[in-house]
Order: C-alpha cells, then structure tokens, then sequence
C-alpha cells in the first residue's frame, strides 16, 4: 500500500461506518461533492466479527471512514462502562483487522478528547496521549478510542497499511442525540430550554457548576477535515480537529438560551459531576496542513436548533 500523500478519492469505494449517527450522515453529505461511490453497512452488527468480515469481503471497499460508535455524555459513560467499553473494543478491533486483510487503501479512525489525561496541560497536544490518569466519568470510552487509535498506529508499523486517525473535539449539529439520558450538553440545553419555553417555565437547571470550559465543532467542519485528511495526511500520530477555541458551560448556556429564545433564569445542580475543569484542543498540526473551520458557535447552534424543531419528535420523544 503507498502510504504518499496527497490521496484520491476519484472513482473510491468509501465505506462509512456508523453512518446513520451525527458524524457519519454528516461525512456522506461532504463526499456527496466528491467523485466517489459512498458505501453504508445497514444491518450489520459490528460488534461482531463474522457479520463484519461478510459485509466487507462482499462490498470490497476501497476507503473506510470509522464514525461507528456507543456514544453518549457523563451520565451514559458512568453507568453503562461495559457497553462503553466492549462495544467499542470490538467495532474497532473488527473494522482495522477486515481492513487489513482486505487490503483496504486507506482507513481513518474517529478518537475522541476523551483520549487525553484529565489534567493535560492545555491546549491539549497530539503528545499529551498517555502521560496522566483519565477523567473517571469517560475513562472507558476513552480506554476504547485509545486502543482504536493505536490499533492504527500498530498496523501502519506492522503492516504498511495506511490507516490514520483523527481526534475531533466536542461535536454538535443535525442528529444529534437529544436523549437527555444520554446526550451531550449542547443537544441536552437545546432540548430543556425548548421545552421550557414551551412550557412557559421560569427556570431551568443546569448540571453541574457551569465553570467548566469546553470546545465545540459543527459536525459539518468536522465532515470536511475527515475528507481534507483523507486526501491530505498519512502519518502515526492521530490528528486533533478543533478551533482551538473555549467556553465556560455557564456562558454556553446563556448563548443557547438567546438561540432558543428561552427568557427565564438557570439553576446549576452543583451535586452533578463537572467532568474535566478544560478540554481544548492544540489544532496546531492540522492548521500547518492547511485546513482550518469555518463555522462559529452562534451559527452553528442557530443551525443545531432549527435542525431540532424540524425533527423533534423523532429527536426527543417523550
């Protein structure tokens, strides 16, 4: 396999892995503006090994995009920590190895800043991996992304493959899980202050202190560095995508608030769990290949909202 880039997608095979979650539709929407054949794996378990191997050996692509995951927030990650781990485990283990074996041309893995140690120095560089302890509310995902990351790296010295990795940062826009047992802060306020309104409520609680500061992407920026790397980067170390870019949670409330147009008063639940004090990326690596973002927080929201109003209840069932 060349390992050479910059490398073609013309006339590929691109398989999407996980392509009914937000990063995954997000992904095939940008390589619909490309010459090449998208590929989706619908029904196919991946946590399983054989149905994993027989969906690849009979569609033989040529790229593979691994957006497949169990994803969720602090309350998911801390009470499901066997599914976080062993799901992910083995989609990874299973998707490289088939990868592998059939000579596929180029796979990138999807990390998450769940990677890096609780107290990493910040912003948080590709060299931060595996110097300190983990935030114990994500540990287990985290464990998992690792292992997928160097599973990459591995087969790379190993085998030649060219199998890369990227680290987005925390990722919102169109389908996103709004589950609030399991989502992600920013689709989590969008739902309660929608609600509210709503409801003519006067108030609503926020977990945790709001200090916390925190990094955000439109998953369509997101979808269009995968692409850029596809084409642009081969190398060992994974590669953060982000601003580089930080907001408290307090503040990213009260954004979200004027978004929705929700006009009462927040209350922190200060006996929920904070998470890392900071997770901010170093996007000095991928900037100095040439790609940087295009699309502001107030913007992005205003988009993830009305995404949400369009779909809400397939979105937020009751």
């Amino acid at each position: 396999m060349s390992n050479e880039a910059p490398f073609s997608l013309r006339a590929k095979r691109v398989w999407v892995a996980g392509h009914r979650g937000m990063v995954g539709s997000a992904t095939i929407r940008r390589l619909a503006q490309e010459d090449c054949e998208i590929l989706t794996s619908q029904g196919v378990d991946l946590r399983r090994q054989s149905e994993t191997d027989a969906w690849m050996e009979r569609e033989r692509p040529d790229v593979v995009i691994m957006a497949a995951a169990r994803v969720g927030g602090i309350n998911a990650n801390n009470t499901r920590p066997g599914e976080f781990l062993y799901d992910n485990l083995m989609i990874a283990a299973n998707v490289v190895e088939a990868s592998r074996r059939l000579d596929v041309g180029k796979l990138l893995f999807l990390g998450s800043s769940c990677i890096y140690p609780r107290m990493a120095p910040q912003p948080m560089s590709e060299d931060a991996l595996l110097t300190g302890p983990l935030e114990p509310t994500n540990e287990w995902y985290g464990i998992a992304k690792i292992t997928g990351l160097k599973l990459c790296e591995a087969y790379r010295r190993q085998y030649g493959c060219d199998f890369i990795s990227a680290q987005p940062t925390n990722l919102y826009g169109p389908n996103d899980n709004y589950d609030l047992k399991g989502s992600h802060v920013i689709p989590a306020l969008i739902r309660k202050f929608h609600e509210a309104k709503q409801a003519g409520a006067s108030e609503v609680e926020i977990w945790g202190s709001g200090a916390p500061k925190r990094e955000f992407l439109h998953v369509n920026d997101l979808a269009d560095a995968l692409v850029f790397l596809l084409k642009n980067y081969s190398g060992d170390q994974h590669v953060n995508v982000g601003w580089g870019e930080e907001i408290s949670i307090a503040d990213l409330a009260e954004l979200i608030a004027q978004v929705v147009g929700f006009r009462g008063s927040l209350r922190y639940d200060r006996s929920m769990p904070d998470g890392a004090p900071r997770k901010l990326l170093d996007v000095t690596k991928l900037s100095a290949l040439g790609w940087r973002p295009q699309i502001r927080l107030r913007e992005g929201l205003g988009d993830a909202y009305r995404w949400f109003t369009a779909n809400e209840k397939e979105a937020a069932p009751a």
